[in-house]
């Protein structure tokens, strides 16, 4: 790659109370562009938060296609140029990092296997709310004055929109108890199942869309992704994988409760989800996963559980939520903790292998970005990437909207709780078309 001319940055105060303002001009003035990447961490507190969002704007660089390994470029790219990068993994990148892994199944959107591209603008708000940040191959007092010239974002009113799925009630309970006989015979211990829905001749506005998502669940790890004509519109609580420095960390989710408005009430459910031993054995699963995983590009003897079966609040629901870190080798690739985790285990099951065959072989769509994630790498070459679900996917060109949802498969699932929990999670996509 050609060397670029330095970014050129610059600070700009925010006022008291203008957070929210000043996001919706950002998305306001970054659709413009027919690649843009917005992150938001909806004001979530947590030390281990980087920026409370992230705009990147326009390619001056595109790395990745469905043929080639998009990893090791990326790292080689960062290595020569030490720039902003953004981007995305699907969750078919693991026929890349698994040979002798394959997907047959039909694409119901179409995003291609990885993309990642260096952005000619970013902004960023800092962590403590008070600053927007500009560093742009352009001029920042320009794109700062034209941010201000806009009007905020104003979402448009969504249609009535009702979706198809891939498995009747039947048919999806049918396959529960097929999993749960592969489990019974040792072929596995636990699996992600996913049902794919969709809905053919969708005229929707991506971006109100994905508002409207993100007021209803906000999420620390939300992201509004435009690559061409396809859109992302997510509403992720999960974190895949973050890097500091030699530091990683990852902090699978798997136990889910809902929410009550009684005090009294959302607080039994809490504590029925931290005592649930059914929960606690699909997270301790994972958890062992997640620690294998990294323990291949990390330090031996770093690997360390920093929590376990930890209770997390969301506007809907309780989440339980253990974190794993360990230290990078010191002559390893910034690159090198995705490659020996990727896919994120809370997103397949154990072991993880066989799991993605039986995935390939049940389930009846790609997954795409479903199970993938979408991210950013600074300057530095620290990251952070999310997990992408609870969202929405949009092709503009053929107006097919889709989703995707599941749940983890263990022996002691019960197939006709699973099916209401996927529902559950369903009506959740669905809601906001008023279906």
């Amino acid at each position: 790659m050609d060397k670029s001319p330095a970014r050129r940055k610059a600070e700009y105060n925010i006022g008291a109370g203008q957070i929210t303002e000043m996001k919706l001009r950002m998305l306001s003035w970054a659709k413009q562009f027919s690649i843009h990447i917005f992150l938001d961490n909806n004001e979530y507190k947590s030390p281990l938060d980087g920026y409370e969002c992230l705009v990147a704007v326009n390619t001056v660089y595109q790395l990745g296609t469905d043929s080639r390994d998009v990893l090791s470029e990326l790292t080689l790219q960062h290595s020569s140029k030490k720039d902003w990068v953004f981007g995305c993994l699907t969750y078919d990148y693991k026929n890349v990092l698994f040979p002798g892994l394959k997907s047959d199944n039909p694409k119901t959107i179409g995003f291609p296997e990885a993309s990642f591209f260096i952005p000619e603008t970013v902004l960023y708000i800092s962590r403590d709310f008070k600053k927007l940040i500009i560093e742009s191959f352009g001029n920042p007092d320009e794109i700062y004055g034209s941010i201000l010239s806009e009007v905020p974002f104003a979402p448009k009113p969504l249609p009535y929109l009702t979706f198809e799925s891939s498995f009747t009630k039947d048919e999806y309970v049918d396959i529960v108890e097929k999993l749960r006989t592969h489990i019974k015979d040792g072929d596995c211990y636990e699996i992600n199942f996913c049902n794919s829905c969709w809905c053919e001749h969708a005229i929707v506005d991506p971006l109100s869309v994905f508002s409207r998502l993100n007021d209803l669940s906000p999420a620390p790890f939300a992201a509004y992704f435009r690559f061409n004509d396809l859109y992302l519109m997510c509403a992720s609580p999960e974190r895949y994988l973050k890097k500091e420095g030699r530091r990683v960390l990852s902090q699978p989710i798997k136990g889910t409760a809902g929410r009550s408005t009684d005090p009294a009430t959302d607080e039994q459910l809490k504590l029925d989800l931290r005592n649930s031993i059914k929960e606690q054995a699909e997270n301790v699963m994972i958890v062992d996963l997640v620690r294998n995983d990294l323990s291949r590009s990390c330090e031996v003897g770093s690997i360390s559980v920093d929590e376990l079966f930890g209770i997390y609040t969301f506007p809907r629901v309780h989440q339980m939520i253990s974190t794993v870190s360990g230290t990078l080798l010191k002559d390893g690739n910034i690159t090198d903790a995705i490659k020996t985790s990727f896919p994120m285990g809370s997103m397949t099951g154990a072991p993880k292998y066989k799991v993605m065959q039986l995935i390939e072989r049940y389930e009846r769509t790609n997954r795409e970005l479903f199970s993938g994630s979408v991210g950013y790498i600074n300057p530095a070459g620290d990251f952070d990437f999310n997990v992408v679900i609870r969202s929405l996917y949009y092709n503009q060109t053929t107006q097919r909207l889709g989703y995707q949802t599941g749940g983890a498969i263990t022996y002691d699932s019960d197939p006709l709780k699973e099916w209401e929990e996927m529902r559950l999670k369903a009506w959740a996509m669905e809601r906001i078309f008023g279906a």
